[in-house]
């Protein structure tokens, strides 16, 4: 057994299992860590997100262990049952289908139990989509902020990209291929056309990275037949060294409608553009001025007493 290895410490006098949280490669098989083989091998219990898939990554490596299903749909239903082992002195691995446990999957409820009843957590690190995507980003890495998968109604989504766009780190999202074009377009309108990168397939035999602006990379997959891997989405934050003159704004939206040559959402949409701002906000905008306009050409009624 390797010296850095906890699982079966002789010294050890305490009754309580041990709960290791382990990362698994999110495409590449080589990716995994010597460590995490390691505690795979050796572990009582492996709680997999699908255990079809940690059984083959395993088999790969010539591991035989029990595997249990751990997954989002019977996590809460599990967890007393995992608790109860961990509790007798068993010592067990959680694995979600790549990367890391718990980081947008699986795994919250189980850790929060094992903390609340003092066993043992520990990290087993590797792989994270997140990090892997930033690393090979070109934006700042100092800070940024960690979104995950953005709200499913579309309301919410709409408030909380909006919310975002004042925020001034990078910003990190995941989202499946068949949701990342409607996702991009509603940054694109509530955050304004900022620097992005759209990561791909990452370490995969397909791996790919689109750079440029959220139009830029939006054109760019649009054109494609269809779009296939998990997607990491990287968009820049507000730049809060630029602020815009809000009268040079409002200015040209007034010119704008005096013409009446185009639609609100067209004069929101070429404001927008020219001066990075997002599409919405110039939108509510005009449609505040429009609306101030036509209440001053209404007809004042003098009361008279």
């Amino acid at each position: 057994m390797p010296l850095n290895s906890p699982i079966r410490n002789p010294n050890k006098t305490e009754k309580n299992g041990a709960l290791y949280v382990v990362a698994t490669p999110i495409g590449n098989r080589e990716d995994i860590t010597l460590r995490a083989l390691n505690i795979l091998r050796e572990v009582d219990l492996i709680a997999a997100e699908d255990t079809r898939k940690s059984g083959t990554l395993l088999a790969h490596y010539q591991i035989k262990n029990r595997l249990i299903s751990f997954h989002e749909h019977n996590e809460k239903k599990r967890t007393p049952e995992l608790i109860g082992k961990l509790l007798d002195g068993t010592t067990i691995a959680l694995v979600s289908n790549a990367g890391t446990p718990s980081v947008s999957d699986p795994g919250y409820r189980l850790i929060e139990a094992a903390i609340a009843n003092k066993i043992a957590v520990t990290p087993i690190p590797g792989v994270t989509a997140a990090t892997a995507a930033m690393s090979v980003s070109g934006l700042p890495t100092d800070s940024f902020v960690f979104i995950g998968f953005a709200p499913k109604k579309k309301g919410k989504r709409l408030k909380f990209l909006t919310e975002l766009g004042a925020e001034p780190r990078p910003l990190i999202f995941y989202e499946s291929p068949k949701r990342i074009l409607s996702l991009m377009e509603e940054i694109l309108s509530c955050m304004g056309d900022r620097n992005a990168m759209l990561a791909r397939e990452m370490t995969k035999l397909h791996e790919e990275f689109v750079r440029g602006t959220v139009s830029q990379i939006l054109r760019a997959i649009r054109a494609r037949p269809v779009l296939k891997g998990e997607c990491t989405l990287l968009v820049a934050g507000g730049e809060e060294s630029e602020k815009i003159d809000s009268e040079i704004v409002k200015t040209e939206i007034k010119t704008a409608l005096e013409k009446d040559q185009n639609s609100l959402s067209e004069i929101a949409r070429t404001i927008a553009k020219k001066y990075g701002l997002p599409k919405r906000e110039v939108y509510d905008l005009a449609l505040k001025i429009r609306g101030q306009k036509t209440e001053n050409r209404l007809p004042r009624t003098e009361i008279q007493s």
